[in-house]
């Protein structure tokens, strides 16, 4: 799935929880989480994109996906 701000978004279902991907694919940057299904897809979107963003301005390689 890919987001509107151009990254690329991946669910994977792993028991009770959901494992969350996002890559900048300019960067090949990529950032992982898990969290509970209950917060859906795009309240986990938002969070896994905030921590993406996070590390591309960490490492100052900010692909202009802002």
């Amino acid at each position: 799935m890919s987001d509107a701000e151009g990254y690329i978004i991946e669910f994977h279902r792993v028991g009770n929880a959901v494992k969350v991907t996002a890559m900048d694919p300019v960067t090949l940057t990529e950032v992982s989480m898990v969290g509970a299904p209950g917060f859906g897809d795009k309240e986990l979107t938002r969070l896994v994109v905030r921590k993406l963003e996070y590390m591309l301005a960490k490492r100052g390689t900010n692909s202009g996906n802002e």
